[in-house]
C-alpha cells in the first residue's frame, strides 16, 4: 500500500481501508470518540458476518494482486505429509506407547487418523466453497461472525510462531544427533547475566528460521516443489526405519513386557482405556492438514484437487504412522521404550546398530524442515486473510506482485519468530502448543454444521436478525452436544477406574449423544445444500467430529488452558481496543454516518 486517503462514500460505495490512516485512528479526540462508541460498535461487529461471495471478492480484493493458482492435487498431499510427518512423531509414539497403550498404539493411531479424517472432512467442505487463503478464520467468519473468528485466529497465529519457534531450536539438537554432535552445548551460545531459559542463543534455529521465510516469499510453486523433494527423502527415511524395525524386531514384544512382574503384558496391557488415552496423545501428531486448507486460493482447481489433497494426505500419513508404531513395537517390550527417543534408543542398545540412530537424526531433521514450512506458509495466509478483514493492518494483506504472494505477511511473522527462536528455549510440550488448533478443530465442526442447516448470512442487518432467529434449533443442538461431549470427558478423566460405574456413566453419555444427533437430523431440515463437494453422513461425521474434539481437548494438561485463557484475554482486549474499531471503519462508517470510509490509493 503506498497511501491512504480518507474519501466520501456513499452506502452501497465497496469498502477498501488502511490499517491507523484515518477513521477512528486520524486523531487522539477521534480515538476518544471510538472508544466511547465502543458498545454499539461491539453490537454491530462481533457477531457481523460476510457472505461467502464477499469473501472472495471484495474482500479478496483488499490484497491488490491476486496469489498464482499454480498447485495441484500432488501438492497438496506433499504440503499435507511435510506439514504432519515431523519430528513430533518420533516423541509422541515412544510416549503413548510407554505410557498408555502398549503396543495396542496401532490402534491409537487408527483411531486418531480417522478423528483426523473426520475434521478434514468438514475443513474441505469449506476450503471447495470457498476456495481463499484464509482457512478456518474465513469459515468461522462467514458463520459465526467476526469476533469468534478473530478469537479463533488470533489464538491460531501464536500457536504457530510459538511452535515454529520451538521446532526451529529442536533442529539444533537433531541435525547434531545426524553428525554425533552435542548440538545444544556446543552451537548454543551462552549469554552471561541473562535469566535461565532465555541466555541461549541459537543462530541456527534463526538461520533456518530466514531461509524457509525467503523460500515461500519468493514463490509458492517452488516452496511447494522443495516441500515435495525434502518430504520424498523425509518419507524414504520413514520407510528405512519401518524396514529396520520389522527386519530386526520380535514379533514376542507386541505381547510380552520387559519387566512382567511390574508391568502387564498383552497387546492392549491397559485395555480400551489406554488406547483411546493413547489416540489422544497421539492425535497431536496429525496436526499440520489444516494447513493446507490455507492454500486453497492457489490452487488449480480447487473442486477436484482440495479433497484428494486434504484428505489424501490424511490417508497416508495414518498408514505411515500405524507402520512406524508397529514397527518400534517390536524392537522393544513396550515397558523398555524411551518415552523421549524410543527410535534411536532402541537402535543404540544393538550391537552394531548405532549408526541407525545418526539416521533417524538426520530423518527427524529433514522432517522440521518441511512442517516448519508448511507451518510458515499456513501461518502467512491466515495472517493475510486476518489484515483482508479489516480487524488487523491492511499492509499484512499485500500481495505482492512480483512473486504473488503475501510477502509482508510471511517476513513480519519470519521475523517475529526468529527472534522468538533466537533467545527463548521454548521448552513447550506438544500439546501446550496444540490446543488452540484443537479448538478450531472444534469450531470447524461446528460451522460446518450450523451453516449447512441455517444458511448463509445475509447482507444487511435485517437479514443477519432473521437469521439468527430461525438459528435457535441448531444452536440448541450443538450446544447439547458439546455438553455431552463434555460430560463423558470429565466422567473419563476424573471418575475412579474400575467397577461397572463408570462404564455405565460413558454409555449413557454415548447414547445421550446419539441420541441427539437422529432427533435433529430428524426435526430439523438443511437450509442450504453443499456446492461440489459435501460432508457425508451430516450431520453425524461432523458431530462426531465435535465430540471427539471435546475428548481429545479434555486430555491436555492444566497448563494448556492457562495459555489458552491468558492469550484469548489478550486477543480480546486487541479485538476492543483496535479491531472491532478498524473493522468498523473499514465496513460501516461511510454507510452509518459515523465517518469516511478509508480507501487504499494504489
Amino acid at each position: 500500500m503506498d497511501k491512504a486517503a480518507l474519501v466520501a462514500a456513499g452506502p452501497n460505495d465497496d469498502v477498501a481501508f488502511a490499517a491507523g490512516g484515518g477513521g477512528s485512528f486520524a486523531s487522539l479526540r477521534a480515538y476518544g470518540r471510538a472508544l466511547a462508541e465502543t458498545p454499539r460498535r461491539l453490537a454491530r461487529r462481533a457477531c457481523a458476518a460476510t457472505a461467502a461471495e464477499e469473501e472472495m471478492s471484495r474482500v479478496r480484493a483488499r490484497s491488490g494482486h491476486r496469489m498464482a493458482r499454480a498447485l495441484r492435487w500432488w501438492d497438496l498431499v506433499g504440503l499435507g505429509l511435510g506439514g504432519m510427518v515431523g519430528a513430533g512423531v518420533f516423541v509422541t509414539t515412544g510416549r503413548a506407547t510407554r505410557l498408555y497403550a502398549g503396543p495396542g498404539v496401532v490402534v491409537s493411531y487408527a483411531i486418531a487418523g480417522l478423528c483426523a479424517l473426520l475434521s478434514a472432512f468438514c475443513y474441505t467442505e469449506f476450503a471447495v466453497d470457498m476456495p481463499v487463503a484464509g482457512g478456518a478464520f474465513s469459515y468461522l467468519r462467514v458463520t459465526f461472525g467476526e469476533f469468534a473468528a478473530f478469537l479463533t485466529g488470533a489464538n491460531l497465529i501464536m500457536e504457530y510462531v510459538l511452535s515454529n519457534a520451538a521446532v526451529a531450536r529442536s533442529f539444533t539438537a537433531y541435525l547434531g544427533t545426524a553428525v554425533g554432535v552435542d548440538a545444544p552445548s556446543k552451537w548454543r551460545i551462552p549469554v552471561p547475566g541473562l535469566p535461565e531459559g532465555f541466555n541461549q542463543v541459537d543462530l541456527v534455529a534463526v538461520g533456518v528460521i530466514l531461509l524457509v521465510s525467503v523460500c515461500i516469499c519468493y514463490s509458492t510453486k517452488e516452496s511447494s516443489l522443495l516441500n515435495l523433494v525434502l518430504t520424498g527423502v523425509h518419507v524414504a527415511f520413514i520407510l528405512f526405519i519401518i524396514a529396520m524395525g520389522f527386519k530386526f524386531g520380535d514379533a514376542r514384544n507386541l505381547t510380552h513386557a520387559a519387566d512382567p512382574s511390574n508391568h502387564p503384558g498383552g497387546f492392549f496391557p491397559h485395555g480400551a482405556a489406554g488406547v483411546f488415552d493413547g489416540a489422544a496423545a497421539v492425535y497431536l501428531s496429525y496436526i499440520g492438514y489444516d494447513a493446507v486448507s490455507t492454500m486453497a486460493e492457489e490452487v488449480e482447481r480447487p473442486r477436484r484437487d482440495i479433497p484428494a489433497g486434504v484428505s489424501g494426505s490424511v490417508v497416508v500419513v495414518t498408514v505411515l504412522y500405524c507402520l512406524m508404531a508397529a514397527s518400534m513395537s517390536m524392537l522393544l517390550p513396550y515397558d523398555a521404550i524411551d518415552p523421549e527417543a524410543p527410535f534411536s534408543g532402541a537402535f543404540r542398545g544393538m550391537v552394531g546398530k548405532e549408526w541407525v540412530s545418526n539416521v533417524i537424526g538426520a530423518g527427524a531433521s529433514l522432517g522440521i524442515l518441511t512442517s516448519l514450512m508448511v507451518a510458515m506458509l499456513g501461518q502467512a495466509r491466515y495472517l493475510c486473510v486476518i489484515g483482508r478483514s479489516g480487524v488487523m493492518p491492511a499492509w499484512l494483506a499485500r500481495v505482492n506482485p512480483r512473486t504473488a504472494t503475501p510477502v509482508n505477511a510471511s517476513a513480519f511473522l519470519g521475523l517475529f519468530t526468529a527472534a522468538l527462536a533466537l533467545f527463548t528455549d521454548l521448552d513447550v510440550l506438544l500439546n501446550l502448543v496444540s490446543i488452540g488448533t484443537l479448538f478450531v478443530f472444534y469450531m470447524v465442526a461446528n460451522a460446518v454444521v450450523y451453516r449447512r442447516y441455517v444458511g448463509d448470512s445475509g447482507d444487511n442487518h435485517h437479514q443477519q436478525q432473521h437469521k439468527w432467529t430461525k438459528a435457535w434449533p441448531t444452536l440448541a443442538f450443538l450446544a447439547g452436544l458439546s455438553l455431552t461431549a463434555i460430560t463423558f470427558t470429565l466422567v473419563w478423566q476424573l471418575a475412579p477406574t474400575g467397577g461397572a460405574g463408570k462404564a455405565v456413566v460413558l454409555a449413557a453419555c454415548a447414547a445421550a449423544a446419539m441420541a441427539t444427533v437422529a432427533v435433529f437430523q430428524a426435526l430439523v431440515p438443511q437450509a442450504r445444500s453443499p456446492g461440489a463437494w459435501g460432508v457425508p453422513g451430516m450431520p453425524w461425521v461432523p458431530s462426531a467430529s465435535v465430540f471427539l474434539n471435546v475428548f481429545l481437548l479434555g486430555s491436555l494438561d492444566p497448563p494448556s488452558y492457562v495459555r489458552f485463557g491468558i492469550f484469548s484475554a489478550s486477543a480480546v482486549v486487541v479485538y476492543v481496543f483496535y479491531s472491532v474499531h478498524a473493522s468498523f471503519d473499514a465496513e460501516e462508517s461511510g454507510g452509518g454516518g459515523d465517518g469516511a470510509k478509508v480507501q487504499d490509493v494504489v
